[in-house]
């Protein structure tokens, strides 16, 4: 049976070696917390003051982590949800302990993207469970699972690095229901003698499926997706939009600005205004306003959902805030051509973050929509062209 010793991770390792926090080889328990503590995996996270000590294995030290979030933890999942670290938030891949489990005690799997490790640990608070955490590359167990780094393979290789037969007594380890399409339950117990359980959609019904003699009740089987949490993934779609605005504005006042004689400030500014309020309601309706409405929003197609919003929103907007370019037939087909499209495109990057989807489904859709997205843009230049022709008096 495992022991719990924690161990102050404010202890004075004066007189101690100096060991870097990123050597292969880790002896004692110092090394392991310095290593786990400080650089490793990811330099930009800072101290990881959610690793609170140690617990003995028979297979060796497992870290113990804290379920509560620190301030620092507040503010970086705060810019998770604006896309800021999108890329390289994990943790280490391993065993790690919640509470005080012993060789009885249930084990469940997650991904290390740091985001849904903390969502998981805050929401086993008062349980005893073994954490095995797989390297999904920083990726969440849903995601992870559609692209194969949540898999069979992964799982096994942990399953083995941790020597978890030699830390529980019982053969069994809790997967998400979302890892589902990435694990082979029965290629799992083939290699390692450890039966795979798929539990809850949701982290906060662990308990309770395990009180339950793990038969999840028919709600935790459901992935739900309300208004709220809709909301909430909008700002990771919106912030690599608006990084790409300032490319689309000089392009847009060089256009209207551009005469014979050169770059004419005012000219820039009267014609391209309109299109720049333009371009923000295209992101506005496509990154926001699409996933707000998504149910109900007709049609499967997160494309044609994010087409009708935005056709809708530069219609209003044209005749609600004199954005009309009716003066110039060639400008007002560019206008319901070009950004009806563009709203179309940013609703289509919101398929990753939704239950409305699966990975075939994404990929068929992509390989109708990007196509048509490239000849709306190359008819939009040609327009373009045709336009600043007219209006020099070449054609």
């Amino acid at each position: 049976m495992a022991n719990l010793r924690l161990i102050s991770l404010n202890k004075d390792p004066q007189n101690e070696p100096s060991v870097s926090c990123c050597d292969k080889v880790a002896t004692s328990e110092t090394e392991i917390l310095s290593r786990l503590t400080s650089c490793c995996p990811n330099t930009r996270q800072g101290p990881q003051e959610w690793i609170i000590g140690l617990i003995d294995t028979p297979a060796g030290p497992v870290p113990r982590i804290s379920s509560e979030w620190t301030k620092t933890e507040h503010w970086q999942h705060i810019k998770c949800r604006t896309s800021a670290y999108r890329n390289g938030y994990d943790v280490q891949p391993g065993l790690y302990a919640v509470g005080s489990p012993d060789a009885n005690s249930d084990v469940i799997a997650t991904a290390n993207y740091k985001y849904s490790f903390d969502i998981v640990r805050r929401d086993l608070k008062g349980l005893n469970l073994w954490v095995l955490v797989l390297d999904t590359k920083g990726i969440n167990v849903w995601c992870a699972a559609g692209k194969g780094t949540f898999g069979t393979e992964e799982f096994v290789r942990r399953i083995r690095a941790a020597n978890l037969d030699q830390i529980v007594n019982h053969k069994r380890v809790i997967v998400p229901q979302l890892g589902a399409p990435g694990v082979s339950g029965h290629n799992v117990t083939r290699q390692t003698c450890f039966r795979v359980v798929f539990g809850p959609v949701y982290s906060k019904d662990i308990g309770e499926f395990i009180r339950g003699g793990y038969k999840a009740a028919p709600e935790m089987r459901i992935a739900k997706f309300p208004l709220r949490d809709r909301l909430v993934l909008t700002p990771m779609e919106i912030n690599p939009a608006m990084k790409k605005y300032p490319l689309f504005a000089v392009i847009v006042l060089f256009l209207f600005g551009l005469n014979p004689e050169g770059i004419i400030f005012a000219d820039a500014i009267k014609g391209g205004l309109p299109f720049l309020i333009l371009g923000l309601l295209s992101v506005l309706s496509g990154a926001f306003l699409t996933p707000l409405m998504l149910p109900f929003i007709p049609f499967r197609s997160f494309a044609l959902k994010g087409w009708i919003t935005g056709m809708l929103t530069i219609f209003l907007a044209s005749k609600t805030m004199g954005l009309s370019q009716g003066t110039n037939p060639l400008l007002t087909v560019i206008t319901y051509l070009f950004f009806p499209a563009l709203s179309s495109y940013w609703a289509l990057q919101f398929t990753g973050s939704t239950t409305f989807t699966n990975m075939s489904g994404v990929k068929k859709e992509m390989k109708t929509a990007i196509p048509v997205y490239l000849a709306v843009l190359v008819i939009t230049v040609l327009l373009s062209v045709v336009f600043k022709m007219q209006q020099w008096g070449v054609i």
